[in-house]
């Protein structure tokens, strides 16, 4: 990582704005700095169009001085309750707020805020990497302040807090969260200390929202490598409080010399399987709730073994109370986790023997659009470590694949959906909503998944008869 002297620093902040900034402040005679997020990334060499501006003073007046300045081109909002303002510009948000200290009371996060000096500022921040400013006052201008030596914890890849951490923690209990999710992130190291704070805080995650904790496990699941911030979680006890049903994952049982895998750590293997592939948001959801029915499912059988019958169905039972709780989105994000949780050991069975046409066609019914998703989170579970048996699986899958490739190109959703529905076996019948209709409905659509007639009027109709007549059932006359 670069050092920048003040110099340097002067010449990457060289951008209009930030010199438009600067003379608003020093005709308003207030200190401004640019801070937190935007320093560090600089350091960091990363992009960022999210500005966050301290003014020891009036922020909000500076915001205001700044969009006259702007004119047109600018919008501002002002957030008085808060003490804060943005303006839009060019595509850039920079957030305007007086330098503050703050107190917390023990069952709140909500800080009592009182005017502070910079220092104040800078003490209050979560970590030292977020707490480091650069002046933008003329005669200061790209000075580094850096009472934490933040810029060194940077070239360290050390995620620490300012002051003390278990003091950080119980203040705002939030920032234990955004401690791990910038090690995820970053791919830092959290501070030996500041680990330990994690461990004996954790249980203060508790008076944190549903909706904030959800917002940080989004950033965790969608960072590079995910499983790292999971192992943070479960190793200083977060996650056994967020999300008990992973953390019970993390066991290994042993009976007559027969142990099962670490399911935690093969689940956190699948997911990093899946970000491989550049998974999205709700397919990386999926890969890390779908074992979580192993806890509930596990058995002892003494002839078999370990075993977990049926855990992709109560896995998938799960999810909703889980999605629930997190306050994750209940609508078809849910559904979808749910659907790929269930299927997921379908694959494995196709391909586990030999892959047939009529399984195939089965799975492409079951999981419709969400097929392509489903095998890639089928192919990441694959994790064994005996590699014949593993090239075996992967070559099957591949068959699956062609089969469904071909499938779809004949548009599968009209083959594989009867062209006699439920409305005309009523009609034909002379029956109202009923378990005969949904027998008879059933009965042709696996005629025509199993390919044992073509999905064509004449010879359905022929099957139905005889199903029909073999209930009793008799076509009316219209």
């Amino acid at each position: 990582m670069k050092l920048y002297s003040d110099a340097a620093l002067a010449k990457i902040l060289d951008l209009e704005i930030f010199h438009q900034i600067s003379a608003v402040a020093d005709r308003l005679g207030v200190e401004c700095y640019v801070v937190g997020g935007y320093v560090r990334d600089i350091f960091l060499e990363r992009p960022s169009d999210d500005i966050d501006v301290v003014v020891v003073g009036s922020g909000i007046e500076v915001a205001s001085a700044l969009k006259k300045e702007l004119g047109k081109r600018a919008h501002l909002s002002v957030f008085r309750n808060f003490g804060t303002a943005q303006v839009k510009c060019r595509g850039m948000e920079i957030e305007f707020v007086g330098a503050r200290k703050e107190s917390y009371s023990h069952d709140s996060r909500k800080p009592i805020v009182e005017n502070g000096t910079l220092e104040d500022d800078q003490n209050r921040r979560d970590f030292t990497i977020n707490a480091m400013a650069i002046c933008l006052n003329k005669d200061r201008f790209g000075e580094l302040v850096d009472p934490f030596n933040g810029i060194a914890d940077l070239q360290d890849h050390i995620i620490a807090t300012p002051l003390d951490p278990e003091v950080t923690f119980s203040d705002d209990p939030l920032r234990m969260m955004r401690c791990v999710r910038f090690a995820t992130q970053l791919n830092f190291q959290i501070e030996e200390e500041t680990f330990d704070a994690l461990n004996r805080m954790a249980d203060r995650i508790k008076i944190v929202s549903g909706e904030r904790i959800e917002v940080e496990l989004n950033k965790i699941m969608m960072a590079p490598h995910p499983s790292i911030g999971f192992e943070y979680l479960q190793r200083c006890g977060l996650l056994q409080i967020i999300l008990p049903e992973l953390a019970a994952l993390d066991i290994i049982e042993k009976r007559d010399g027969r142990a099962h895998k670490n399911n935690f750590y093969h689940t956190l293997e699948v997911l990093e399987n899946v970000c491989r592939q550049n998974a999205p948001l709700w397919l990386r959801w999926s890969a890390l709730l779908h074992d979580i029915g192993k806890t509930k499912t596990k058995r002892w059988e003494p002839k078999i073994g370990w075993t977990f019958h049926n855990h992709n169905y109560i896995g998938a039972k799960m999810v909703q109370d889980i999605f629930r709780r997190l306050k994750l989105p209940m609508g078809m994000e849910m559904r979808y986790v749910q659907k790929l949780v269930d299927l997921h050991m379908r694959p494995i069975a196709i391909a586990d023997e030999e892959v047939t046409d009529s399984a195939v066609r089965r799975l492409l019914n079951d999981a419709g659009d969400d097929i392509d998703d489903l095998m890639t989170l089928c192919e990441a579970d694959i994790t064994s470590k005996n590699e014949v048996r593993k090239k075996m699986f992967l070559e099957n899958f591949r068959t699956v694949r062609e089969k469904l490739a071909d499938l779809k190109e004949k548009d599968y959703k009209r083959l594989l959906q009867p062209v006699i529905d439920g409305n005309e076996i009523m009609e034909l019948f002379h029956l109202t909503p009923s378990r005969e209709v949904g027998v008879l409905k059933q009965y042709l659509k696996d005629a025509v998944l199993d390919n044992k007639v073509e999905n064509e009027r004449e010879p359905l109709m022929r099957l139905l008869m005889e199903k029909a007549k073999k209930m009793g059932l008799e076509k009316q006359e219209s």
